[in-house]
């Protein structure tokens, strides 16, 4: 279980003064669970999957995963990047190997467990290219299968489909939830699309603008296994009523911050 308490995070702007990316963020994350967020550009959703993962400190408040302090990166914890962010003079093998290499794998175990995830993800047979040799879709699998191979108990991915066109995006979709119900990781996944959270969450956690908080947690009641069936669910009422009010939630507070922009422009004015 991840437990976030009060978190907060003030970063200086470009012109030097203080911007608010959290304002004391309060999340109970559950094992096993897939968990979507959603929320405005710039609420800071990616800040605290940063936080998680270990790689961005906070001002005041507290992580914990399993009751243990979070204070830096984990081996308990893989993060997917939206800029798929691998070596581009490695072979899909080597990449998808590297964090096992690091840690000291050998040669042939780390080699095997390789194959495997390359396989899992659709791509055997693409062992010996390199990233510059594939399309963005393939380059995603290779990110998912390298943070797959060390054997996390918790998969942090931050928009991970936002590069990719929408076929190969619901490609991605349908073999992610493949993965995750054959393993049941932890997943907290963040998104700026509402279908998105809602085809692949347990909850979908909505925040506010800036700064981000939790303005809403909304149960995603759609059956699983969900992996060979996306279009129906996007068919069921559920799916329509639940993509609707997070719409109506995100306008509502585009409409505020837009406001309360206007309105800081008039008192500086």
């Amino acid at each position: 279980m991840i437990e976030i308490t009060g978190l907060t995070k003030t970063f200086t702007g470009q012109d030097g003064a203080p911007v608010r990316a959290l304002g004391g963020v309060d999340l109970t994350i559950r094992d096993n669970e897939f968990l979507t967020v959603l929320g405005p550009s710039g609420c800071g959703k990616t800040t605290m999957l940063k936080m998680i993962a270990g790689l961005q400190s906070w001002d005041s408040g507290e992580i914990s995963i399993d009751g243990r302090p979070v204070r830096g990166p984990g081996p308990d914890r893989s993060m997917v990047f939206q800029n798929f962010a691998l070596l581009p003079w490695a072979t899909v093998l080597d990449n998808v190997a590297f964090g096992l290499k690091l840690r000291g794998v050998g040669n042939a175990e780390r080699s095997a467990r390789a194959r495997e995830l390359i396989a899992k993800v659709g791509l055997e047979g693409f062992e010996s290219k390199r990233p510059g040799e594939l399309s963005g879709g393939m380059q995603q699998r290779v990110g998912i299968a390298r943070a797959l191979a060390v054997e996390p108990q918790v998969l942090l991915m931050d928009e991970p489909f936002g590069a990719v066109d929408e076929q190969t995006r619901r490609l991605l979709q349908e073999e992610l939830l493949g993965i995750w119900e054959a393993n049941r990781l932890t997943v907290v996944f963040i998104t700026h699309s509402m279908e998105e959270a809602v085809l692949l969450g347990d909850r979908v956690v909505l925040m506010s603008a800036r700064p981000g908080q939790i303005a809403e947690i909304v149960d995603v009641p759609l059956e699983r296994p969900r992996s060979s069936d996306i279009g129906s669910l996007e068919r069921s009422a559920d799916y329509a009523e639940i993509t609707a009010h997070l719409w109506d939630r995100l306008r509502d507070m585009h409409d505020e911050h837009r406001a309360g922009r206007a309105e800081e422009r008039r008192a500086a004015g």
